[in-house]
Formats: structure tokens, C-alpha cells, sequence
């Protein structure tokens, strides 16, 4: 049974896989969405009650747990991550340590930027420098605005209620610094990258130039954009169509690993 690994992003803990794990364990995956240092538990608890130490919270330490994760696995797993867990993706591709990733409406690597007025606010508002350690606390205005744009206020309480934590802008600092360097030119295992048309976090360009930046030939890095979605991707009204189509390339990706020039008879 192979292992599919789910890795969150920020302002979100494994609650929000739920239904991806159902979905991924009803096609014969053993699944494992583990939750970031000081993520843990009932979103809610999370928001009503901070974490001591959420706000010096460091990308590397998640890393560091996701790596020890993976590396007790008796084979190598599959990797899906959103938002900075698809940065987090990414870096253990890197490292060889995945069999298979994709990277939903990923953080790019190598500070990658897109200059588009929703990445820019969103960066901004989170990395501000004058916020020191200070937790980003999120709310369900700002929620509605950045990860639900293309949902109603009804669902986007429903899904802040049920998901949305509070978060470190120290990992996003991160992302952009050292911590989210990769060399995209090495071979590398078959990476496919999601992006959403009405992303107002990480935009859709970004999630294509992300993949283009990986320039080995044989190495696969594929991209697929989904008409009508936010940063919510996941658990927005669709999701199962997304899903759908990553489990169909990770059927597909289990057999061919490398792109070829041969042609069959």
C-alpha cells in the first residue's frame, strides 16, 4: 500500500485534508496528514487560544518534523502539499526523499515573486517587518479575501470555523529567504504543480512559472490550472475534480517516472 503524505499550509492544520484523506484512503493509499509544530489540534482551540511560541515558529522546524516523517516510511511516499506545504513538497523532491509531489497553489522556491496587487498585499501584510515575532492572527474578513474570494460569506464561515488557524510570519519570511532555495535545473522525481485561476495568495502565473523553472529534460514537471478557484482549493465546491485529476496522474506517474521519446508499436 503506498503512502501518501498530506502537508498543510499556513493559517492551516491537517483538519483541513479531512476529506482528502477520505477520498485518498477509499482508493487504497495509507494516509498521513501530520500537523505543523504548535498546529495542533482543533482549529478553533487554535484560534481561541494561541500557542505560546506560534510567532517564532521557523519554516526549518517544519521541515525538520516533515523530514523525520518521511524518513521513517518504509519506501519513499508520496507528497501533496498547498501553499507552503507545496514549497515544503518541493524541498524534499529535492532531496530525493519523494517518490511522487504536487504541489497545490504552491509557494515558489528561490523567492520567486509575481506582481500581482493580491500576492504583493497578502506578502506584505503577513511578512511585515515591523510585526517582529507577532502572530498573524487571521479573521474571517481577511479569510473571506484572501483564501475564499470565490466563495459566498456562508461557506467562507463554514470553512474558517472548521480550518483557519493563526499563524508565524516567520515562515513565510522564510520561504523567501535561504530556507526556500532549490536548484531546479537536477533530475528530479515527477512533480506536478496545481494552480487556481482566481488565486489571490499565490497566483496563478506563479504556480506556472514555478513549474517552468524546473529545466532538467528528462525529469517531469507538469501543470494544470483550475477555472474559478481561490487559495481554498482544497476544500472549496470542486474539490473532488481536483483531486480526481491528481489521483488519475499518480496512477499514471507510478509507472512512467521520466519523460521519453520513445514511441510505442
Amino acid at each position: 500500500m503506498k503512502t501518501i503524505i498530506f502537508i498543510h499550509g499556513m493559517f492551516q492544520n491537517p483538519k483541513s485534508w479531512d476529506n482528502w484523506v477520505a477520498f485518498f484512503t477509499d482508493r487504497g493509499y495509507n494516509c498521513i496528514a501530520p500537523a505543523w509544530p504548535k498546529h495542533e489540534g482543533e482549529p478553533q482551540d487554535l484560534r481561541d487560544y494561541p500557542p505560546e511560541g506560534l510567532g517564532d515558529l521557523h519554516l526549518n522546524a517544519i521541515i525538520d518534523n516533515i523530514e523525520a516523517l518521511i524518513r521513517v516510511q518504509d519506501t519513499p511516499p508520496i507528497l501533496i502539499g498547498h501553499s507552503v506545504g507545496g514549497l515544503i513538497v518541493q524541498l524534499m523532491v529535492a532531496k530525493g526523499l519523494a517518490d511522487l509531489g504536487v504541489a497545490i497553489n504552491s509557494v515558489a522556491p528561490n523567492a520567486m515573486l509575481a506582481f500581482d496587487w493580491g500576492f504583493m498585499k497578502n506578502s506584505a501584510l503577513i511578512s511585515n517587518p515591523f510585526k517582529g515575532n507577532e502572530p498573524f492572527y487571521t479573521d474571517l474578513e481577511s479569510f473571506h479575501e484572501s483564501f475564499c474570494n470565490t466563495m459566498s460569506m456562508e461557506d467562507t464561515k463554514a470553512a474558517f470555523d472548521e480550518t483557519a488557524t493563526h499563524d508565524s510570519r516567520n515562515v513565510l519570511r522564510d520561504c523567501m529567504g535561504d530556507d526556500g532555495k532549490i536548484d531546479t535545473e537536477m533530475p528530479h522525481s515527477p512533480l506536478l504543480f496545481i494552480g487556481g485561476e482566481e488565486d489571490e495568495i499565490i497566483p496563478a502565473e506563479l504556480c506556472k512559472s514555478n513549474a517552468g523553472a524546473y529545466t532538467d529534460e528528462v525529469s517531469i514537471s507538469d501543470y494544470k490550472e483550475f477555472t474559478n478557484r481561490g487559495h481554498w482549493i482544497c476544500g472549496q465546491e470542486g474539490w473532488q475534480e481536483v483531486a480526481g485529476y491528481i489521483a488519475d496522474w499518480l496512477q499514471e506517474h507510478e509507472v512512467i517516472k521520466y519523460h521519453t521519446n520513445q514511441v510505442s508499436n
